[in-house]
């Protein structure tokens, strides 16, 4: 009997479990679901080397180099270093063009904003046709860009368009909205927040239906006014959801090409000129292309959105913090 109780003993001893490897076939299971794990994100990967990261180490490429048409074709640029950037930055175009682009930018996410959530509180009161009215606000965000471009082109046309036929029938004389320098801008301006207001109503709306209702019902028997519930209740529980739909706003509008290129081609006289539509006329736009110049404007951009990136990421760290 005692060495059949000393055995048990050290069968029982915790070091000696410890130590023991797992069986093969548990070794068999982490190993293939492993290669599992790697096959799901192999298609990931592959989409992101292939259409982000191979495409911003081009674009960084052509910017750090002297790039011809005949060089782009064959290769043997020379290395330029830092000299596109500085042509860029010291151009007398650079300072309006960028100050387009600020204007553009802020003034559709202001109005894109605000008006999208005056709609998405307009349909959060639910009531008759509330689902058919929204789906067709969304029609702007579904057009192609090149429909509703030249939708509006035909809409503020200076001879035949229907925003100054109505103009004139209350007595305001014609605006020339596509060729005059002072509005030309307003012009691209208006046509870009028609077609961000549906995406910005969609955001905001799906964040008010996460909002509980019993807050509300709660601020009511405190007596709150509609104002108040907005200011005190509605914004600060939609801070999230406002601030990522602001960054993606944001990201959108940088690089916004199509619509100012097919209503007014930055003109007349670059007067709705964004870095946008500036970087595709040094790369294309020229009898004699400057590759260099024109990658070197779109990184510029692209360090634009990467800084309202990691502004979001800061801000989102400091409301996690509270």
């Amino acid at each position: 009997m005692p060495p059949t109780t000393q055995t048990s003993t050290s069968a029982r001893e915790p070091g000696a479990t410890a130590t023991a490897a797992p069986p093969a076939p548990v070794r068999a299971r982490r190993r293939r679901g492993r290669w599992q794990a790697w096959a799901f994100l192999a298609p990931v990967t592959v989409y992101l080397t292939a259409f982000y990261a191979y495409p911003l180490y081009r674009n960084v490429e052509l910017s750090l180099r002297e790039y011809t048409v005949r060089s782009f074709v064959q290769g043997g640029a020379p290395f330029a270093g830092l000299d596109n950037y500085r042509t860029v930055l010291t151009d007398s175009a650079f300072g309006p063009t960028l100050a387009h682009t600020v204007v553009f930018t802020g003034a559709s996410l202001f109005f894109q904003f605000t008006i999208g959530m005056a709609l998405a509180l307009f349909f959060h009161n639910h009531f008759p046709l509330s689902r058919t009215l929204r789906a067709v606000i969304l029609i702007p965000w579904l057009l192609p860009l090149i429909v509703s471009a030249s939708t509006w082109s035909w809409l503020l046309n200076s001879d035949s368009g229907l925003v100054n036929a109505a103009l004139g029938v209350v007595g305001v004389d014609r605006v020339n909205w596509l060729t005059s320098p002072g509005w030309s801008l307003t012009s691209v301006i208006i046509a870009n927040v028609w077609i961000g207001i549906p995406f910005n109503l969609v955001v905001l709306h799906s964040g008010l239906q996460a909002i509980p209702t019993e807050v509300y019902e709660a601020s009511a028997l405190d007596g709150a006014t509609g104002w108040q519930r907005f200011w005190s209740i509605t914004l600060p529980l939609l801070r999230p959801v406002s601030a990522i739909t602001l960054l993606l706003g944001l990201v959108y509008t940088l690089k916004v090409f199509d619509i100012i290129w097919i209503m007014t081609r930055g003109g007349p006289t670059d007067s709705s000129a964004t870095l946008a539509t500036w970087s595709y006329r040094l790369g294309f736009g020229n009898l004699l292309p400057e590759f260099g110049p024109g990658a070197a404007v779109g990184n510029l951009l692209i360090v634009m959105a990467l800084v309202a990136g990691l502004g979001y990421i800061r801000f989102q760290r400091r409301q996690d913090l509270r």
